[in-house]
């Protein structure tokens, strides 16, 4: 079996633990409490209003605006706060897998 193959079974597999414990909907809470904390939407909010206001609102469409955001988003997010959901996700599996034991 190839790596990314057994990366993504595996990725599968923990987003599947993740959801039926209810884990999952508890970190995204988390995250939006987090982002909403440091200013990441409003930032976010700013970033796209500045390219409507460059491509003009009648050139743009939502997935044009989407592809744009989304890596700024996604660098806009603070080390930390990545930081947090890995430690409670790390904490989760273990404990998961001590219960399995």
């Amino acid at each position: 079996m190839e790596l990314d193959e057994k990366r993504a079974r595996v990725r599968a597999q923990v987003n599947q633990r993740l959801i039926q414990s209810g884990e999952r909907e508890r970190l995204k809470e988390l995250l939006r409490t987090r982002l909403n904390e440091c200013g990441w939407r409003e930032k976010l909010k700013q970033h796209c209003k500045e390219i409507v206001r460059q491509k003009g609102l009648e050139q743009i469409t939502v997935d044009d605006l989407v592809a744009e955001i989304t890596p700024k988003g996604r660098a806009l997010v603070p080390d930390e706060v990545k930081k947090e959901l890995l430690q409670r996700i790390k904490a989760f599996l273990a404990q998961t897998t001590a219960d399995e034991k």
